[in-house]
């Protein structure tokens, strides 16, 4: 029988590891093989909750940001029967994360795939915003640049109104204040607009008003990660 893959949620917050559940820490401690988008966050995280860990007798494979994960390796490690463990960045493995190309090779190989409770950015920042949770769409990250930025949020503006959708999307930290301000320019002001910002730390910052009070008093979001949500009118 091929292997096991799970999916490993960690802490999107520094110092929150209470926010994972306690099958994370029971799983972790003995695997051995772990595909991980950092492999300096994940074996820091790996020590954070097992100090008594050796780090060395782990085989890691960091996904390459350009070139993907190691595909073969993948295969080899489940052909072997290997307990696998996926880890992200942040958040949950397979959500905004180059993790769900491990799940679906594995998938097609017939392995067992068990994706373990924790936080997700996304979901949270939803729950919060007080806007559509029936329907909602994550979009990923939006163009960096004009035209195409400006046209994408129109769209998506127009599609939430029509649909009663809530659009979620996010940005690179160091662009969180540019995006804003695009957000503020082309939204109607009648369009709720939520931010969500460096969620499950003790000083998160989730805030959903209309475009045009936003324009009355505008954050400065700095460099902490976030999520933007509409819901249009």
């Amino acid at each position: 029988m091929p292997g096991t893959l799970y999916l490993i949620p960690i802490p999107i917050a520094e110092g929150t590891v209470n926010t994972l559940s306690a099958e994370v820490a029971d799983t972790t401690r003995n695997l051995e093989h772990y595909f991980v988008e950092d492999l300096r966050t994940a074996r820091r995280f790996l020590k954070s909750i097992h100090k008594d860990l050796v780090i060395d007798a782990i085989s890691f494979s960091e996904i390459d940001k350009h070139a993907g994960p190691d595909i073969s390796l993948l295969k080899s490690w489940l052909k072997e029967g290997h307990t696998i463990g996926v880890l992200s960045e942040a958040g949950c493995p397979g959500i905004a994360d180059p993790g769900s190309e491990l799940v679906a090779v594995a998938h097609s190989m017939g392995a067992h795939v068990i994706p373990l409770a924790g936080p997700n950015s996304i979901i949270l920042a939803l729950m919060a915003s007080g806007l559509n949770g029936q329907s909602f769409c994550f979009n990923g990250y939006l163009p960096v640049k004009d035209p195409a930025r400006s046209q994408r949020i129109r769209a998506l503006e127009q599609h939430s109104a029509k649909e009663k959708q809530t659009q979620i999307f996010i940005e690179t930290p160091y662009r969180n204040d540019a995006l804003l301000a695009d957000l503020l320019k082309h939204c109607a002001g009648n369009t709720k607009l939520c931010i969500a910002k460096n969620l499950t730390a003790p000083g998160a910052y989730i805030k959903t008003l209309a475009v045009s009070d936003w324009k009355k008093s505008i954050p400065v979001l700095g460099k902490e990660p976030a999520v933007f949500l509409i819901l249009g009118s």
